[in-house]
């Protein structure tokens, strides 16, 4: 009998490691932000890191295999990802881009009743009894993949991170714009 496989694209495969990377330090945590890397050409740039990407692969990094997430810290000030992502722009060194973000989420009948006001509706949100609090992990490369995964706090387990292109299509548009030329 031969034994199945189930290989992940390398985008699909970064995203899942970024995001159980972000839920080993729990929950109510600041946007996090990471440049993605091709692993080939990261470890001929870094030479001293070749070894050890080696090691955790159990295997020599061909190009286009596999990324390296570089998380990017001192973040300037922001008061939401889309403003943050619009100030942002990468060097051609950098293949994609990974956020992650923490969100507060009500059914829509629930949405229906907010105030108007944002502070309000936000203060209302956080309030309301069924909110779900989700995290997100959008991620894009400079050739069009894209990936979201989404873990909930009610169902917080690395089996439950629901994964798919198109979860939350404004992030990963606004991610993207931060490729572009």
């Amino acid at each position: 009998m031969s034994e199945i496989v189930n290989v992940l694209p390398p985008l699909y495969e970064c995203a899942l490691e970024a995001e159980k990377y972000v839920a080993a330090g729990g929950w109510d945590q600041p946007l996090r932000l990471f440049a993605l890397v091709d692993a080939a050409r990261f470890a001929e740039a870094e030479p001293g890191l070749a070894g050890r990407l080696e090691e955790a692969r159990g295997e020599e990094v061909e190009p286009g295999t596999a990324f390296v997430t570089v998380e990017q810290e001192d973040l300037p000030p922001h008061e939401d990802v889309e403003e943050l992502l619009a100030q942002l722009a990468w060097p051609a060194e950098v293949d994609g881009v990974a956020v992650a973000v923490e969100r507060v989420v009500l059914p829509p009948e629930a949405e229906a009743g907010l105030p108007e006001d944002p502070a309000a509706a936000a203060r209302a949100s956080l309030e309301h009894p069924d909110r779900a609090d989700i995290r997100l992990l959008a991620a894009v490369t400079r050739d069009g993949e894209r990936v979201c995964l989404v873990r909930q706090r009610a169902h917080d387990s690395d089996d439950k991170v629901a994964v798919g292109s198109e979860i939350a299509p404004g992030l990963l548009d606004a991610l993207a714009a931060t490729l572009e030329d």
